[in-house]
């Protein structure tokens, strides 16, 4: 490959701290191989010089293109991962005496024991019970990596942090924790950064023994570096090692995980001092439709870096494509197969598991194969799932009220805030009795009134179901969850407010289908039909999972707004959240290389806003005309010609571009200057329309338009992709009836 005058910059860098701002795709991994081959060749020597990557599957990816590129025989740098340096830090502290030794505990049910006996020790019996819940136990554990992770006391952590209700013992429970691995003589993945550190930064002395091997260090996604990461780093490098720090500020999605936006630019500076800033601007994965596109996404960010993403001039072009519906999903599916292409060669990337279930029923009813990148997301996997499925079942076939094993599936989920065991003995004694126990019954004893009556209420509800049995799929669901205040109680047992909303919003997809479908039967069948990952199927995964990679055929789906970006009236979208939805959609539409399609659900969900951001219908017109200009064309009407003439420059274009305009006619007082009951106009998605009411800020209104095909809808005016069309005079209307 060919290099840029900008690759060609990074790799020649001399003395000094340096930041490099690389787009996606912008061929990062060739640059860094370059780079490294460039010390050796300046006299460098290997072990001078370390090289930092953020998974193993990248380490790997880098150590083999610098084999390939390096002569033979030829020493080559230490790459390591963080945890794997770390790993080489504590083993070489623990032979110093300055760590105790530890066993490193690597298997999740190990992790999960010390969790359990933690909570146990730090909680009474009443509260234990919820405490213990598998979802509690996986968010105690996240907050306990998250401790380490940001180097910060646990309760201070957990004051900042919005965990839920039933998590305040989390911070006693860390500490305990911490107690439990020093008897032990444990350690998980997050100590192998941790415990080094601690001992670091508490003696000067170590530091001095650790310091004064490295010349170069080159950091690979600087921007998800954490805390404890940030200051390990800055330690081992010390004042003699030169820092290369390599990323994407727009693209730090693990804010969850301890990454900051910040840490490419002020944290940097105040780590390391003065840096010389290098851009990787171009990108090789797609065409100018999708860096056009990439470009209007973010924009709207206030915390990014002032950089353009720029196809490079070989790119082939990008389709971009909106849609709405299932339907709409299984078309292009079939159109790329029809172009001769594999389904392996797609994916489909949604903002949440949940969103996956409805596309999961549709392409097993559809009959096309897909792979989920996690196997316990399976549709017939799921736990809640299973549940709604028994209670389906349970309606259609009252000897289910004999088998405790399904009578315990029901009374596990939604979650009763019962210990398991408890709930064992009970679905064996209804199984047998057919009666509820005696409030004085030993089987009971020691539970909370409420517990209780939700226990008792629940069995009077799966009695209650055989009778309706000719009840359609979707309003049996609905009684179910209306019986059993589901919403509320998925939301009160999760330990993060965001799965909560993930938990709830998989009800109501499931809900949506049901309605969908007439036939009990054939719904309960495809909720439970056992499926296997395909190898060459369609790749389905999060965003999150699919960073870092990329596919010829791209489908966002679910791309509505409380799905993406992500918010509930429970859990509210601050101006930081939105900054960092905004950048997991910015990942999400550049993992794709030849075509972008951005699904939507209609109905119900609105269209994100994120749609009408990328002005894609302006991206696309855009790429058209550079491929076909022509002499003494009229200027292109554009939402964003700054942003737009902006990137011409920068590729060596020269369009005619202006400001989109609609002609109004003169406008009513107290109403926007350009909206006003009676206006038609022409949406991207809904099509053609009229304005039937304006309301709020006269620079930022809200309009109510009626759609010829999708009805009424209320849109925020300022975000949303509409054209304004001409007003039709009185005497054109009368020239036109003459």
């Amino acid at each position: 490959m060919k290099l840029t005058d900008e690759q060609r910059a990074v790799i020649e860098h001399g003395d000094g701290h340096a930041r490099v701002a690389a787009v996606a795709g912008a061929g990062k991994t060739t640059t860094l191989v370059a780079r490294v081959m460039h010390l050796l060749d300046r006299g460098v020597p290997a072990s001078r010089i370390l090289v930092l990557m953020f998974n193993r599957s990248a380490r790997e990816d880098f150590q083999r293109r610098l084999v390939e590129g390096a002569s033979a025989g030829q020493r080559l740098p230490d790459v390591r991962t963080f945890h794997s340096l770390g790993h080489r830090l504590t083993m070489s502290l623990t032979r110093w005496g300055a760590l105790a030794p530890r066993q490193l505990i690597a298997a999740d049910w190990q992790v999960e024991r010390l969790l359990r006996q933690a909570t146990v020790e730090v909680l009474d019996d009443e509260r234990c019970e919820t405490a213990l819940e598998s979802d509690t136990l996986e968010a105690l554990a996240h907050f306990c990596g998250l401790v380490k992770a940001e180097m910060q006391p646990a309760a201070a952590l957990y004051e900042r942090l919005d965990f839920g209700e039933e998590t305040s013992h989390f911070a006693a429970a860390f500490e305990r924790l911490e107690s439990l691995l020093a008897e032990h003589g444990l350690m998980t993945y997050s100590d192998l950064l941790y415990r080094p550190l601690r001992a670091l930064e508490a003696d000067p002395a170590l530091v001095q023994r650790v310091q004064g091997y490295l010349d170069h260090v080159i950091i690979d996604e600087y921007q998800d570096i954490n805390q404890a990461q940030l200051r390990l780093l800055a330690l081992l490098a010390g004042r003699d090692a030169d820092v290369m720090a390599v990323g994407d500020a727009n693209q730090c999605i693990y804010e969850w995980r301890g990454a900051h936006p910040d840490t490419m630019h002020a944290h940097f500076s105040a780590t390391f001092g003065d840096a010389t800033d290098y851009p990787l601007s171009t990108t090789f994965r797609h065409g100018h439709s999708l860096a056009l596109l990439a470009n209007h996404a973010i924009a709207a960010n206030r915390r990014r870096p002032d950089q353009l993403c720029l196809a490079a001039p070989g790119n082939p072009p990008t389709e971009l494509s909106v849609a709405q519906g299932g339907a709409a999903l299984l078309a292009s599916l079939e159109e790329w197969q029809r172009r001769g292409r594999r389904l392996g060669e797609a994916c489909l990337l949604v903002r949440s598991w949940a969103l996956t279930v409805p596309v999961q029923l549709q392409l097993l009813q559809a009959g096309i194969p897909f792979r989920l990148s996690r196997e316990d997301r399976f549709v017939f996997r799921l736990p809640l799932v299973q549940a709604l499925a028994g209670y389906l079942r349970l309606a259609r076939a009252p000897q289910g009220l004999r088998d405790p094993a399904l009578l315990l599936r029901l009374f596990e989920q939604p979650t009763p805030f019962v210990a398991r065991e408890r709930l064992v003995a009970l679905a064996r004694r209804l199984a047998d009795t057919q009666h509820f126990p005696e409030r004085h019954d030993p089987l009971l004893a020691g539970l909370k009134p409420m517990q209780r009556r939700n226990l008792k209420r629940r069995w009077a509800l799966l009695c209650e179901l055989p009778r309706l049995g000719d009840w359609s799929p979707a309003r049996l669901l609905a009684h179910v969850v209306d019986s059993l205040d589901a919403e509320k109680v998925l939301k009160r047992a999760a330990a993060r407010r965001e799965k909560g909303d993930e938990d709830v919003r998989l009800l109501d997809v499931l809900v949506e289908q049901a309605g969908e479908v007439h036939d009990i039967d054939a719904f309960i069948e495809l909720l439970e039909r056992p499926v296997e990952n395909h190898a060459d199927g369609l790749t389905i995964t999060t965003v999150h999972g699919a960073k870092g990679l990329e596919w010829p055929l791209v489908i966002l789906a679910g791309v509505n707004e409380e799905d993406f970006p992500h918010y509930s009236r429970d859990n509210p979208l601050t101006p930081h959240r939105l900054e960092e939805e905004r950048r997991l959609f910015y990942v999400a539409v550049t993992r794709a290389r030849e075509r972008l399609l951005l699904l939507h659900g209609g109905g119900e969900h609105r269209p994100s806003r994120f749609i009408a951001e990328t002005a894609w219908e302006d991206c696309r017109d855009i790429d058209a005309r550079l491929r076909d200009v022509e002499p003494d064309m009229p200027p292109l009407a554009v939402e964003a010609p700054a942003l737009v003439s902006r990137y011409l420059q920068a590729v060596g274009h020269d369009i005619a571009i202006a400001a989109r305009r609609a002609a109004i006619a003169e406008t009513p007082a107290g109403y926007a200057a350009e909206y006003q009951p009676g206006q038609r106009l022409r949406h991207a998605v809904f099509g053609e329309g009229e304005v039937a009411v304006v309301e709020g800020d006269p620079a930022d209104p809200v309009i109510e338009v009626r759609f010829v095909q999708a009805g009424r809808r209320r849109l925020l005016a300022r975000r949303a992709p509409i054209e304004l069309l001409p007003v039709v005079s009185v005497s054109e209307h009368a020239g036109g009836e003459r």
